[in-house]
């Protein structure tokens, strides 16, 4: 297994450095609208290839219903029923749409039409696909036809053959690596689809996400959905919903999501705004929401919207200045009567003093409903060397569900010092690490000796302790370390800063030197 592991590795580097062919004529922004269609085309023709496969096994098995080896006309009917293909979660590709096809024909002048004719002809043969693949690109003009046929001869490699047992996972594996290197490459823009594996692995790793409804309404590319079913084991006992604001994005969580085998239902639209799910309420809800927005639109928002009432707290709005606290409501809504959210937080939320927001904190806190607080190292996300933190918020805190009773209480952990380099920019956790907090959140909504205080890293705070803190929950003020203060400058722009100082400061020193030797030469 580690053997092709390796060699898929070797294989994605290998991609990546071909996605680079599109450098000129096309942004590298842009790179991921050509690339990832492409592989999910890829992907659709060998899961259409492995399921036919299996239906001529049936076919011409004698103990099988559908054993027909000696009727022509009833085996291509099997072969063309639709309805055989979808039980197995596959679509129908027809003959034009295939990849073999697309292969035969990529150095074809009229390549680019074929492509989006494929793209077309696979929607309006499998409705469930309808807005998933963009036909962009015979609008690419300045896109050459041969960085286009390199690209499908670089997916028709034999590791993605029909033949092999691991090409669909392979694939699957490809394009998540191709998400994480694109958003790479975009800085802040990347952000806008993509959050750092870590931060979702440790947010799933607490969450532990097994039976029931996941809900991500800023859902991106959909890493928080593959990464549950990988937790639940793809035990196929959760269900997935999501919501994202951009078209673009929406096509690549759908694919992504699909190529991993699963069925989540992602809506378009802006989810506080224009919510899609309104009536959702779900087991656990997990999120990386855009820190800090700004007018967003809270004069949009109706007085009796449902999400901003259920804290009861008296003649507060949600806030223009700042969308944290609105999106905490959102989550808090959607929860069922038992249901966790976790989720990606700015650190100014954990401290804001903001009339609308400290009201709205106060009040999370008063009702019982902040369950943990995990302040996280700075420099995990591609797009900020920031800091940030998360927010669990729960309504299974009373002791009647599968946990103990901590209404009164909440977990901080402080895991600023954790995490090690991975390039000159970014961090990330260790799988030891992830595994380290989650389990300390576990012990604490469990039974009650199993959980220790560990000082410097986590602390179990009362209602009445935090209250006395004036509401804060920074997790340095409780777990017994120095409080260090965070002025948001990411360390490159201070060390700029202090150099910057450091030599007007020799230069200021050689001038006195000078001063000091021309007095006392004068003395001589």
């Amino acid at each position: 297994m580690s053997q092709i592991l390796k060699a898929d590795i070797d294989f994605q580097n290998e991609l990546f450095d071909a996605a680079n062919q599109l450098r000129g004529p096309i942004a590298p922004a842009d790179y991921k609208h050509y690339v990832l269609p492409l592989i999910f085309m890829r992907y659709l023709s060998l899961r259409y290839d492995k399921r036919k496969a299996k239906i001529t096994e049936m076919i011409n098995d004698p103990e099988s219903e559908y054993y027909a080896a000696e009727d022509e006309t009833m085996k291509e009917m099997f072969l063309s029923m639709k309805e055989l293909y979808r039980e197995d979660n596959v679509f129908m590709i027809p003959k034009e749409t295939h990849w073999d096809y697309i292969r035969k024909h990529a150095n074809q002048p009229n390549i680019k039409e074929i492509i989006d004719n494929a793209m077309k002809l696979i929607e309006e043969t499998n409705k469930e696909l309808e807005g998933t693949l963009p036909r962009i690109f015979q609008q690419a003009t300045s896109l050459p036809v041969e960085n286009i046929a390199a690209l499908i001869t670089i997916f028709s490699k034999d590791v993605f053959s029909a033949n092999s047992e691991s090409s669909v996972d392979v694939l699957g594996r490809v394009y998540e690596y191709f998400i994480g290197n694109f958003a790479s490459s975009e800085g802040a823009r990347g952000g806008e689809f993509f959050t750092p594996s870590a931060i979702v692995s440790l947010l799933v790793a607490m969450l532990a996400p097994r039976v029931g409804t996941v809900f991500d309404p800023t859902c991106g590319s959909g890493g928080m959905f593959i990464q549950s079913d990988d937790y639940s084991s793809h035990n196929r006992n959760l269900s997935f919903y999501g919501q994202e604001i951009k078209e673009t994005t929406v096509r690549l969580g759908k694919m992504n999501v699909l190529l991993h085998g699963i069925n989540a239902n992602i809506k378009l639209g802006d989810s506080l705004l224009e919510p899609q799910f309104s009536d959702l309420k779900a087991d656990y809800v997990i999120a990386n929401p855009p820190f800090n927005m700004k007018d967003w639109g809270a004069d949009r928002i109706a007085n009796n919207d449902p999400r901003f009432n259920q804290l009861g707290v008296e003649g507060i709005k949600v806030t223009n200045s700042n969308a944290n606290y609105a999106w905490m409501q959102h989550f808090l809504y959607h929860l069922n009567q038992t249901g966790t959210a976790g989720f990606v937080m700015a650190n100014g939320a954990m401290t804001t003093n903001t009339t609308g927001e400290k009201e709205i904190r106060q009040a999370l806190i008063e009702k019982g409903y902040v369950d943990c607080i995990v302040q996280l190292p700075e420099r995990l996300f591609f797009t900020t060397g920031i800091p940030c933190c998360l927010f669990f918020l729960s309504k299974n805190r009373d002791g009647k569900g599968s946990y103990r009773n901590r209404k009164q209480e909440i977990l901080f952990i402080d895991a600023r010092k954790m995490g090690g380099m991975v390039s000159r920019r970014q961090k990330t956790l260790t799988e030891s690490e992830i595994s380290e907090i989650a389990s300390k959140y576990h012990q604490f909504r469990k039974e009650a000796g199993m959980y220790e205080d560990i000082a410097g890293f986590c602390k179990i705070a009362t209602i009445e302790q935090v209250k006395d803190q004036d509401y804060k929950v920074t997790p340095g003020m409780y777990v017994g370390t120095e409080l260090e203060e965070e002025d948001g400058v990411p360390f490159e722009d201070k060390l700029a800063e202090l150099m910057k100082q450091l030599k007007e400061q020799f230069e200021e020193s050689n001038h006195l030197q000078k001063g000091i030797l021309k007095d006392l030469e004068g003395l001589v």
